[in-house]
């Protein structure tokens, strides 16, 4: 790593904010497995439906533990590669094993900590790529760069919410199953993931190398603590030294993310009922939801991936918040109006509602906190932001199964009008939230803070 030069931001063109997002597919390829398939994995292996939320525990419990620690590692990493690559490499190398394995569970103990560790890949490598897109780019391009990688999580969870229908298309019988009552199908989807993890990854540490640091950057790092205190006290630090929009930005995302773990979860479930009159996990019913969710959830992020790149001019002009809160509204009457719907076509109505939100779920708060937390903590800020997504979640995990039964009356389809109903709260909450540029932030901060 050069020391001598000094960190240049100069515009990317498009094609080249491609390139540094094409890892991101991967990444989300693999998150849009677990969501399409978790649930019905681990009722296959004879979960009952109350005790899904926490069987999903590791996803929020391990960006809880993982991310803050990894982004503020990252921000004090140097090697030949850079700061942020290495994450990437040992977090999409993880990933694909445990999408290697997942499919060939033979217990429910088995698949739920296979997902341990797929969650932990996963995060090792979200924060320090976020915190890439971030070092990378100059700020007038953060829209551009955030957004694109929205689009890239719309292209990826398509493919893999639609890998089993096109493998049934291909010829693979819909129905074939393993000893375990796992589809074949959902095998070939999870062995497809693997390979998109590690490749795409690759695919942008080739094309996209980090800007070196200059020799005063280099020289600073050199002289912080370093190691597993070092980064939880760098965490503590930075969560006391938190900007005030980044604690509003909370309240608005403990209702999002509450809401979209409510869907994920429950949506298979949702449709069995509805739509095929079951709840039996073996009847081909059910089976025939998981792939009426796959086609459904395949649409919405397609519509998330063409919609992150159409929002750009709109977030420009109206702003990241009213963009989120519009997108927000369009998604929690999509989710209320889903379980009165009976017909598949249908369907595909709310779904533009859910897939524009999701587009603006993975670009635009982002947009809205890359303008607000110092460039020297981007890492761990980066990481602290995912504590705002795994708090809702785990509150989740804990209290649903409290009142599934006696609030909800044991139907899944009530998890997703909830799931509308908070969605409409986050709209609300977005809408106060003050953002601030990082020209305005810098001028008003006179010296630095925690020592950077």
């Amino acid at each position: 790593m050069s020391t001598t030069s000094t960190p240049t931001r100069a515009r990317l063109t498009f094609g080249q904010i491609v390139n540094m997002n094409i890892g991101f597919f991967g990444i989300q390829y693999s998150f849009g497995l677990q969501q399409g398939n978790m649930s019905p994995i681990y009722r296959y292996l004879g979960a009952d439906e109350a005790s899904l939320p926490l069987l999903w525990l590791a996803g929020p419990m391990t960006g809880l533990l993982v991310q803050p620690i990894i982004g503020a590692m990252s921000d004090k990493t140097l090697s030949p590669r850079g700061r942020r690559t290495p994450y990437f490499l040992v977090g999409a190398l993880l990933c694909s094993v445990a999408l290697l394995a997942m499919p060939f569970s033979s217990a429910l103990w088995m698949a739920a900590g296979l997902l341990w560790i797929l969650d932990a890949a996963n995060n090792v490598t979200m924060e320090p790529y976020r915190a890439f897109v971030s070092d990378r780019l100059d700020a007038s391009q953060h829209s551009l760069g955030f957004l694109t990688q929205s689009a890239f999580t719309g292209l990826g969870q398509t493919l893999s919410y639609l890998t089993p229908s096109i493998l049934v298309v291909l010829g693979m019988n819909r129905d074939g199953v393993n000893g375990r009552g796992i589809p074949y199908i959902t095998m070939g989807a999870f062995l497809i993931g693997a390979i998109f993890s590690i490749s795409s990854i690759l695919w942008t540490v080739r094309t996209t190398p980090e800007l070196p640091l200059s020799s005063e950057e280099v020289a600073r790092i050199r002289a912080m603590p370093r190691g597993f205190g070092a980064a939880l006290n760098e965490v503590a630090e930075a969560i006391r030294d938190m900007p005030s929009t980044m604690k509003q930005l909370a309240v608005m995302k403990l209702f999002q993310w509450y809401a979209m773990f409510c869907y994920w979860q429950y949506i298979v479930l949702s449709l069995a009922v509805t739509l095929f009159d079951t709840r039996d996990a073996t009847s081909a019913g059910f089976r025939e939801a998981g792939l009426v969710n796959g086609q459904i959830g395949g649409f919405y992020n397609f519509v998330a991936f063409v919609g992150a790149f159409a929002m750009v001019p709109f977030t420009k002009r109206f702003g990241p918040k009213v963009m989120h809160a519009f997108c927000l509204t369009l998604a929690g009457l999509a989710m209320l109006s889903i379980p009165m719907i009976t017909s598949r076509t249908l369907l595909f109505v709310p779904m533009i509602g859910v897939g524009l939100a999701w587009a603006s779920i993975m670009g635009n708060p982002y947009v809205m906190l890359a303008g607000s937390i110092p460039a020297q903590r981007v890492g761990v800020y980066m990481g602290i932001f995912n504590m705002f997504i795994v708090i809702p979640m785990m509150i989740q995990i804990f209290t649903l199964p409290l009142y599934y039964d006696s609030l909800l009356g044991g139907n899944p389809a009530n998890v997703i009008r909830l799931a509308g109903g908070l969605l409409l709260c986050a709209a609300v909450s977005v809408l106060f939230v003050k953002t601030v540029s990082r020209e305005a932030m810098a001028s008003a901060v006179l010296a630095p803070v925690g020592g950077h």
